[in-house]
């Protein structure tokens, strides 16, 4: 049987499982690693080691198939663990390129993403030069989905999201990546105060892409696991739909 173990530091999987699911019929494991949460505001040697630690849990625990490294951050950071086992998830640059009509291209990610050379180099390799790059940290808006104010205080999530990207979106910025797996539920908000902008999210790809390695199951199947609170990720994700059980794997 085909099992994809899936990870991030919190609320971020859960884009990639709704595009694996849309794409495919599989068995699923979402690993939340709350507690270390946020990956973005890590040193490059101490995210290596958690990204190196998890990789392991997974392995021992669960003998995946495939392992997605669902978060831009370790993604952009160590593209050498991305291989036919471990799946990465990278600003979709190449769509944004083709798509722009003003040249001038957004990148929102976190703060160690933004401030990488990985990140920097990625561009120059992706993108063609006469098209502009703005990188946009994103922070804030990152912590409004892992803290559930996505859910529960969507005032205070339009006043953050004006805050960082207001002024900036409005500077013939017309399509935008949303380099971090968070930021996607946070689209309908963004789409609805910027609607003169596209944004990208990089799910689909990843969802296509598994729907190709794997064989496929006649149900979906989902397990989900967290390493920090099981009854408050258990709460948050009720109140999006989601009623799976939630255990707790330090």
């Amino acid at each position: 049987m085909t099992r994809i173990a899936i990870f991030d530091s919190g609320f971020g999987s859960l884009s990639i499982i709704k595009s694996i699911q849309k794409f495919t019929k599989s068995e699923i494991i979402y690993f939340a690693d709350q507690k270390n949460y946020p990956y973005g505001k890590k040193s490059k040697t101490h995210l290596r080691t958690i990204i190196n630690q998890t990789i392991e849990k997974l392995e021992e625990n669960f003998s995946p198939s495939l392992i997605v490294m669902a978060s831009n951050t370790p993604s952009i950071l160590f593209q050498n663990y991305l291989d036919s086992k471990v799946i990465g998830v990278l600003p979709p640059l190449t769509e944004a390129s083709k798509i722009t009509k003003s040249f001038r291209i957004g990148i929102l990610g976190t703060q160690a993403a933004i401030k990488s050379n990985s990140l920097s180099r990625y561009i120059k390799k992706t993108i063609p030069k006469h098209i502009r790059v703005k990188k946009i940290d994103a922070t804030e808006l990152v912590d409004l989905v892992e803290s559930g104010k996505f859910i529960t205080d969507k005032k205070l999530c339009k006043k953050r999201i004006q805050k960082t990207l207001g002024k900036v979106l409005n500077n013939k910025i017309d399509v935008v990546t949303l380099s971090s797996t968070h930021l996607p539920l946070l689209l309908p908000m963004l789409e609805k105060e910027f609607p003169h902008v596209t944004f990208l999210d990089p799910a689909d790809r990843i969802g296509k892409e598994i729907s190709k390695r794997i064989s496929k199951l006649k149900h979906n199947k989902l397990r989900i696991y967290t390493s920090k609170d099981p009854k408050l990720f258990q709460e948050y994700l009720r109140m999006i739909g989601i009623r799976n059980k939630i255990n707790f794997l330090p």
